[in-house]
């Protein structure tokens, strides 16, 4: 993902510190927050204290010092997948432009300009890290994805072109040929792949733990060890007490469905990730990423990799099993089978990686709704707010939606909230057991469309299929 895994890739109900690399490497200690002492009022009440609930707070607070803010989290702050995702701050969105442009009352510019909004995230972000003081050890190298056969070279082309069609020029996203590739990123079988310089390598447990300080400073209260059990119009039910507000915000992720008439609201996918010991430099020299680029290639089961600040490799993907019933545990974060594939496919990938030692595995649960399209939005009758689906995109896409809640949450009429994700519904899911077979089923054929490209060296026919079901055109 031989291999030295350290404990914290074995222990069933680690301590915060070893829920990850990253928990690792916080520079925390992780004694939890106060929770709820009872009940209280609030202006805005806040379920989750992940990037989307803090984002939220934090802009809420700067634009209202007088706004009483609660953030209520079941855990820690930055538990979930904002402490434990791979670490890529981009300018992604699981959704396509053209499929943007079709949903009710968007046109082809929306789309575009929820694209422009995603791109001046990545640098926002940065921004707000500097200006709090939070090091992130976050550094904006942009993402190279490389073509390692004919098909994946033909899908990198496809990507351009179609990125042409939409007005998009070489300096959001460029066709690089093989020497260019691989100048970027040494890896094997390079034929050329694509660069864009929208997206900085972060440590996201140091940026969301950071955030979570900033937001108390402003004055908003943080209480963790706080389970929410359900939302209603105005309220937050928790194991510890009810929190009255004008207006309530979910932004739980991969964890909604344990909210009480969310089970088909999303799904809870596993991401998985691995790391390296620091390598010396004699290993980078043969690898690249000089400049802390985030990396791929064009395979259709996504993978991810980033080079860190203290000179690890980390790599994650998909593959891991959807659960029954939306279930998580800490026991899914686990999938030895799964971290074994993800180590070899690096090596395969990047052989100078043959013989280092693998020193941490992790995962967590990602959310995907039934369209994969992420959305935000607030139901002024109810006082309902809601911010997700971001389908493994979220370290960007949770700053444009703390900053769109921040807009509709104070009723202001903004670019903002007239993006074409504002509001959107995505329908739920499907009741088991058809949710367990379709998810599934979905994550196998894209495994086998991988196969089917390095056997006839074009595009996959199953890949196309599925496209429409996974956010694409």
């Amino acid at each position: 993902m031989g291999c030295a895994l350290s404990t914290r890739t074995t222990r069933l109900t680690p301590s915060y510190d070893g829920l990850s690399l990253w928990h690792a490497t916080a520079g925390e200690d992780w004694t939890p927050r106060a929770p709820l002492p009872g009940d209280r009022e609030a202006d805005v009440a806040i379920v989750g204290a992940g990037f989307t609930g803090l984002w939220t707070a934090y802009y809420l607070l700067r634009a209202d010092p007088t706004l009483r803010v609660v953030v209520l989290e079941a855990e820690v702050a930055g538990f979930g997948a904002s402490g434990r995702n791979g670490g890529w701050c981009s300018a992604l969105f699981p959704k396509s432009l053209a499929a943007l442009a079709r949903l009710p009352g968007s046109s082809r510019e929306a789309a575009l300009a929820q694209h422009r909004e995603m791109r001046a995230t990545v640098d926002e972000v940065l921004r707000v890290a500097d200006a709090e003081g939070i090091d992130a050890q976050a550094r904006k190298g942009g993402t190279v994805v490389v073509a390692r056969n004919l098909a994946q070279l033909r899908s990198a082309r496809a990507e351009v072109e179609h990125a042409r069609s939409w007005g998009r020029d070489e300096r959001d996203v460029r066709l690089l040929d093989a020497r260019e590739a691989r100048t970027r990123l040494a890896a094997a079988g390079t034929v050329g792949g694509t660069y864009t310089e929208d997206c900085a390598a972060v440590h996201p447990a140091r940026l969301v733990r950071g955030l979570a300080r900033a937001v108390e400073r402003l004055g908003g209260t943080v209480h963790e060890q706080t389970r929410a059990l359900g939302i209603e119009r105005h309220l937050v039910r928790t194991d510890r007490g009810t929190v009255r507000a004008d207006v309530v915000v979910r932004a739980t992720e991969g964890y909604t469905p344990g909210l009480d008439g969310e089970r088909r609201t999303v799904v809870p996918v596993y991401s998985l990730v691995v790391a390296t010991e620091p390598l010396p430099d004699d290993v980078w020299a043969r690898i690249g990423l000089a400049a802390r680029e985030t990396f791929s290639d064009h395979r259709n089961l996504i993978v991810y990799g980033q080079r860190t600040a203290d000179g690890r490799l980390v790599f994650g993907g998909r593959g891991a099993p959807y659960h029954f019933r939306s279930r998580t545990h800490p026991a899914f974060d686990q999938e030895p089978a799964v971290f074994a594939r993800l180590r070899a496919s690096a090596t395969a990938m990047l052989p100078a990686l043959e013989g280092v030692s693998w020193t941490d595995a992790w995962g967590g649960a990602l959310g995907i709704t039934r369209d994969w399209c992420a959305s935000v939005g607030l139901d002024r009758v109810t006082g309902l707010a809601w911010a997700g689906g971001y389908v493994g995109d979220g370290v960007g896409t949770t700053n444009l939606a703390g900053r769109t809640l921040r807009d509709l949450v104070l009723g202001h009429d903004t670019e903002l909230t007239r993006l074409p994700w504002v509001g959107h519904r995505s329908r739920r899911w499907e009741p088991e057991p058809l949710r367990w077979l379709g998810v599934n089923a979905g994550l196998r054929v894209m495994t086998i469309a991988d196969a089917e490209e390095r056997l006839t060296g074009r595009p996959s026919v199953l890949a196309r299929a599925m496209a429409p079901f996974v956010g694409g055109h």
